[in-house]
This record gives structure tokens, C-alpha cells and sequence, in this order.
């Protein structure tokens, strides 16, 4: 990889725009973000939607036959789509190569019986409705922890302060680390210190928010990014591919998630999904490959965090009373 410290990264059709005399700006050093994640590094990569052992084993011979690395593998489906062998399955398997697996909690608002989230206003959103929803989504966090896994999806706010807490309590591992769901994903600077103080260890952001969104964001927490580098049709389908560097400049430390557009939805996955659900998990592998070679020819390469690493550093909490 290259050097970002010896070499400067150059921006997209940039040496022929000059030349016909159309060169932008120089980028302003002030809307870079200061912050990198701990270990040293400003960006991780993440597969998202590897829904099962055999998906995981597709995405993990495809990163190894296009040398992709990856610093997270994550599922959408929820634990409760597993079985404890599939689980432990996964766990070994990433474990084998240093990768965090995260798996998604509970039920949510689209697999309930509310129909608020099928109105046009989506009210309640995809979020835990009432007391049992939240219970399941804790219950599936106690199991999924005790089979190894250590990293869980969230998307509510309810919820990720209760397992923020049971962190806490030691009813799950104290280094457990919580990722926010981008299907609440926050799109404010004060929304997103909220999901920090909640309990937020990587906080996913929409894919339509602007380059300042993101500095604005990063002047007030240092909390781990999340985004889509190219988001599924349910979430937009933006694809932000020549952007890349200049996400992780604003961004950073930032995790790039390879979706894919185009693509069916595949939650919850099961068996009758399964040819369309390993030729999705390879081909967001090769997304990952494109993004890296861009990176590589923009010469802003460099500053990958370490594999391996996947602790998110020090955050800002809520104080918890007694």
C-alpha cells in the first residue's frame, strides 16, 4: 500500500482537468477529521449481509483469491435466523482470521405485527415496539455472546442503551461493542453524539449525507463511522465509489461498507434465498476489490487500520445511575 505520509493522494481526473484548466479548489485542511481509530489507522473495511456460514465462506474465499482485507464481517437477518451451531460456525471461522463478526439483535419493526412502518409516514420506524420486542432483542444479545460473538447490530435507541448497561453490569461482555444500525442511522451532528452517549461504538450514517455532514459531525465526536460506500436499493442504492477518499478525509475512522445496489433484498434470509444470497456475498467482495483499487490509483491507499483491530477507543457515555 502506499504511503499516504510520503505521498500525496490525488483527487479524481485531476492532472487532465488542471490541464484544460478546470482544476477545483485545494481541499481545506479544515474539514479533515482529526480523529483516527486506536491501534493507529483511519479506515476498516466491513462485508456486510453475510447471512450464514456458507455465505461467510464464499465472502472469505473471495477476499483471499482478490486480497481484500476485512476488519468486520456482518449479518442482517438477526441471531434468532441462526442456529447455535451456524453461530458458532461463524464465530470459529472468523476467529481463524481475526475478523469481528457482528450479528443483528431481535426483532424490529418491519417483521412485527405494526403497520405503521408500511404507511407512507413509516411511523415508529425499524425500531423495537414495546416491552417483548426489546426482551428479544436482549435474548438474542445473551446468546449470541455466550456462543463468542462480539459484536451486535442495533436499531433502537431502547435497546442500545439496555445492552450499553448490561455491558456495564457484566450480563454481557464488557467488550462487547455495539454498532448502530443504518437503518437509524442519526443525520445530525447531535444526533450522533446522542448515539455515542447511548452506547454507540460504530454508528452507520446514511449513504446521502454530504461531505460537510461529515465534518460537521466529526467536530463533535470521534466515535467510528460507519457507511456504505455503495448502499442497497432499500437504503437509496447511492454508490459513492469515486468519493472514497475523500469519505475517509472527512470521516475518518470510518469503516467502508460494500453493499450492493441492484440487488434483492434477501431479510430474513433462509435456504429458498441461497443462490441469490452467495452470488451477492461474492460479488460485494469484488465491490470491496474496486474501492481499493481506486484508492490505490488515487494513491490514498495508506492509513488502513491494522487487521485485527476493532476496539472502537474512548467514547463519550450517559452516566449510568444505580
Amino acid at each position: 500500500m502506499t504511503d499516504a505520509s510520503t505521498t500525496a493522494a490525488r483527487r479524481p481526473g485531476e492532472q487532465a482537468l488542471t490541464a484544460l484548466g478546470l482544476s477545483a479548489p485545494a481541499p481545506d485542511p479544515a474539514d479533515a477529521s482529526r480523529h483516527s481509530f486506536p491501534g493507529g489507522g483511519r479506515w476498516r473495511t466491513e462485508i456486510p449481509s453475510c447471512e450464514g456460514p456458507e455465505a461467510l465462506a464464499v465472502v472469505l474465499k473471495e477476499a483471499s483469491r482478490l486480497d481484500v482485507p476485512i476488519h468486520r464481517i456482518s449479518q442482517g437477518s438477526g441471531v434468532w435466523m441462526l442456529t447455535d451451531a451456524e453461530i458458532t460456525e461463524m464465530v470459529e471461522s472468523t476467529g481463524e482470521r481475526d475478523i469481528e463478526l457482528c450479528l443483528f439483535t431481535g426483532p424490529r419493526g418491519t417483521w412485527d405485527i405494526g403497520g405503521s412502518t408500511r404507511t407512507d409516514s413509516r411511523g415508529a420506524g425499524l425500531r423495537a415496539r414495546g416491552h417483548d420486542a426489546v426482551a428479544g432483542c436482549v435474548e438474542d444479545a445473551v446468546r449470541a455472546t455466550e456462543l463468542g460473538v462480539k459484536c451486535l447490530l442495533v436499531a433502537d435507541e431502547g435497546v442500545l442503551w439496555t445492552l450499553h448497561r448490561a455491558r456495564a453490569a457484566g450480563i454481557i461482555p464488557a467488550d462487547t461493542t455495539l454498532k448502530v444500525s443504518a437503518l437509524i442511522g442519526p443525520v445530525n451532528p447531535a444526533a450522533y453524539a446522542v448515539y455515542e452517549r447511548l452506547g454507540g461504538d460504530s454508528i452507520n450514517v446514511p449513504s446521502d449525507l454530504t461531505l460537510d455532514h461529515l465534518t460537521e459531525i466529526r467536530r463533535v465526536s470521534g466515535a467510528p463511522m460507519d457507511m456504505y460506500i455503495e448502499a442497497p436499493d432499500d437504503l437509496g442504492g447511492y454508490v459513492r465509489m469515486y468519493e472514497v477518499a475523500e469519505l475517509i478525509r472527512r470521516g475518518a475512522p470510518l469503516y467502508l461498507k460494500f453493499g450492493l445496489s441492484k440487488a434483492p433484498g434477501i431479510y430474513p434470509y433462509g435456504h429458498h434465498m441461497r443462490e441469490l444470497t452467495l452470488a451477492t456475498a461474492k460479488e460485494r467482495v469484488r465491490r470491496g476489490r474496486l474501492a481499493l483499487d481506486l484508492l490505490a490509483r488515487h494513491g490514498a491507499d495508506g492509513d488502513m487500520a491494522p487487521l485485527g483491530s476493532r476496539m472502537p477507543g474512548d467514547l463519550q457515555r450517559f452516566e449510568i445511575s444505580a
